[in-house]
């Protein structure tokens, strides 16, 4: 079904952005069909112009890259059998999860978006997720110096950055920080603003170290312990992905006590400020490249009322509503797979 009334919500953003920071925007809206079943989508493209000194056909930035120590980032690397780059380090789609997730959630979407674009995906862990190491650091700052590390050290060029949630806003950080480094972003269901994390975060935190201290040795024993912490069963099922067993030693037999992969003393502590966006002032920098931004209709992660300020941040933005909440490529993955399509494809 159309999202009519997003339309009018676009049209309502574009107002009240004329007056900010001296710029205007023009609001396309057409619509997007369903495709092999999925919901019809509405984008609404905003071309910001300004009397300012930035324009859209520049990348702008008055920041300097900061001093963090990296890690370096274990990757699933997704080729198509029939490429359209000459190269893996060609137009690279790097794919970043979200918080207590990992590479391998984005697996399917990466193995038909490698086949569909023709182009190679390096789907990563972030620091202190999957098999990526761990740090007592854990903010946007830092999450975006080590992809930024992750493309230089892999010779990458002419990026595109998929994130969502978490790496939603680490993709848009590594934009703004290192525009030199990217081609385009899509950031999926967030945006550049401070918002407070939800508390069913801290309370996941506080099942999955019960599991840990009960010393469990399979799923259905952590799954019983987790329940009274979150009813719903598919997300626990996707907070449980992070267990694993731990060889004992180098080559020796696995642990029979399951483990989870992620520090929970640190995610723990960084939750406070993982709700925060590392730029504040629009007017000091910007990406003045394209980008897609996907939200789910039944999430409030991107409200109508941050839309202007995604297009001062993000000049050249799209903005595509996709029926689905939060987890919008695991809910209606097709959808998103469209829309991904329509913005990455060559233009005639």
């Amino acid at each position: 079904m159309m999202k009519i009334a997003f339309a009018r919500a676009a049209a309502k953003a574009g107002a009240s952005a004329v007056g900010v920071g001296g710029g205007c925007y023009s609001i396309i809206i057409p619509t997007i069909s369903a495709a092999a079943g999925a919901s019809a989508t509405v984008m609404a493209r905003r071309l910001f112009s300004s009397a300012s000194d930035a324009t859209p056909s520049s990348t702008t930035t008055n920041t300097v890259p900061p001093v963090v120590s990296t890690v370096p980032l274990v990757y699933d690397l997704h080729s198509p059998e029939n490429p359209t780059v000459p190269n893996k380090e060609t137009q690279p789609i790097i794919f970043i999860h979200g918080l207590f997730g990992s590479k391998k959630n984005n697996r399917s979407i990466s193995k038909q978006l490698a086949r569909d674009l023709g182009r190679h995906i390096f789907a990563i862990d972030l620091r202190n997720h999957g098999e990526s190491p761990h740090s007592p650091r854990h903010d946007y700052t830092a999450m975006s110096e080590d992809v930024a590390a992750f493309i230089r050290s892999h010779g990458l060029k002419d990026s595109t950055l998929i994130g969502h949630s978490m790496g939603a806003k680490a993709a848009m950080t590594v934009a703004l920080t290192h525009p030199d480094l990217v081609q385009n972003i899509i950031s999926v269901d967030n945006a550049p603003v401070d918002a407070r994390l939800e508390s069913s975060f801290a309370r996941y935190i506080q099942g999955l170290k019960k599991i840990e201290e009960a010393g469990v040795s399979s799923l259905s024993a952590a799954d019983k312990i987790l329940e009274p912490y979150e009813k719903n069963l598919v997300v626990r099922q996707f907070l449980l992905g992070n267990l694993h067993r731990p060889r004992v030693d180098p080559g020796g037999k696995p642990s029979p006590t399951l483990q989870f992969r992620n520090p929970l003393g640190i995610i723990g502590k960084s939750l406070d400020h993982l709700g925060d966006f590392p730029f504040k002032d629009p007017h000091r920098v910007r990406f003045g490249k394209p980008a897609l931004f996907v939200r789910g209709t039944k999430s409030h992660y991107v409200p109508d009322e941050v839309v202007p300020l995604i297009g001062q941040f993000f000049p050249l933005f799209e903005l595509v509503d996709v029926e689905s909440g939060h987890w919008v490529i695991s809910e209606n993955p097709e959808a998103f797979r469209q829309a991904v399509l329509r913005f990455l494809e060559p233009k005639e």
